[in-house]
């Protein structure tokens, strides 16, 4: 693993500031970025019954990815992210996906894989276990990630979530660290000008402040179970040595980055806040760092109101200005991966 954050962001040509995008990075995501879909797998040897049918409708979130999950679900058929796959009938990719899952182990099925894209990797795996035990898992709501919606739709541009450590002093250093750096950032921080005019409108009443926060959550926090997990698969070595994970989060809940607690700093905390405050140069999603966390929330509800849509997203090959783009830059900020 690399011992280095790289942070890609899209270098545009800009034609004339009147038609350029001045919204701060945090601001844009908010308002234009749909989350991520995940993908739900659920492995099944036979036609899942009346009550496992309501057990996996309860479950599932209303919205999976930002994406409407219908609630008429059938078995042996795909329907948005969910996907049924019989086990005596599968070939090929799912196969090997359904033999390296189960292992040698006897699994009790029906058996449901949650996965979904992480920075670079696609198809990554959030979370698995038997059906009887998704509703517990707080794959999709846990009380941070209510909090944390809260949060952003009330503006708070980047909330700083601590996961803490098993080393205390190292938590405590982290956190003091935190407290210390968000009020001075807060102050330090100036958003673009031009935001408003032609091309950098804002679209919801959610006011647009430089105002930083942090959100801990406890490692032995049961309800919390699945964002630890899920943080310390991505840093395993330094969970590994008892170290504190912190992730900056903004938008609709997007992850930019697993940062342990022995990498951040005072300049790395700056970079990263200059990123997420400058003007986003870069409209298309994909080209940007992180990685959407699952949170079942209507945001469009929040944001334009019950019924309305976002903005459409400007594809790649609109651009912006003259309508044309540069290769990605990879901007390296040292210490972090």
């Amino acid at each position: 693993m690399s011992n280095r954050i790289f942070l890609m962001a899209m270098i545009t040509m800009i034609g004339s500031i009147a038609l350029a995008c001045n919204i701060p990075v945090f601001r844009y995501a908010l308002e234009r970025w749909r989350p991520d879909p995940c993908e739900i797998l659920v492995f099944h040897q036979q036609d899942l019954s009346a009550s496992e049918m309501n057990v996996l409708q309860s479950v599932l979130p209303t919205r999976v990815g930002g994406s409407l999950v219908k609630r008429s679900i059938e078995p042996t058929r795909s329907l948005g992210e969910v996907k049924f796959v019989n086990t005596a009938e599968t070939t090929g990719d799912l196969r090997s996906l359904w033999e390296q899952l189960k292992g040698d182990a006897k699994v009790d099925m029906p058996y449901v894989l949650v996965r979904g894209n992480v920075g670079p990797l696609t198809q990554f795996p959030l979370w698995n276990g038997a059906l009887a035990e998704l509703g517990k898992s707080g794959v999709f709501k846990s009380p941070a990630r209510k909090e944390l919606c809260r949060r952003l739709v009330s503006g708070d541009a980047v909330i700083w979530l601590l996961i803490a450590g098993e080393d205390e002093e190292a938590t405590d250093q982290v956190r003091k660290q935190l407290a210390e750096e968000l009020p001075r950032l807060s102050k330090q921080i100036n958003l673009p000008e031009g935001i408003g005019l032609p091309g950098s409108e804002l679209y919801s009443e959610v006011p647009l402040l430089v105002q930083f926060s942090q959100l801990e959550i406890d490692r032995d926090d049961d309800k919390e179970a699945f964002l630890i997990n899920l943080f310390s698969s991505i840093r395993p070595e330094e969970t590994a040595r008892g170290e504190p994970l912190v992730v900056p989060v903004f938008g609709r809940g997007r992850a930019l980055e697993v940062i342990p607690g022995s990498s951040l700093n005072s300049q790395l905390m700056m970079d990263l806040t200059l990123f997420l405050s400058g003007a986003c140069s870069c409209q298309v999603k994909d080209q940007n760092p992180g990685f959407d966390l699952l949170i079942d929330h209507d945001w469009n509800q929040d944001l334009f109101s019950s019924g309305d849509e976002p903005p459409p997203a400007k594809s790649i090959k609109q651009g912006r200005g003259s309508g044309q783009t540069t290769a990605p830059q990879l901007l390296d900020i040292p210490p972090g991966r």
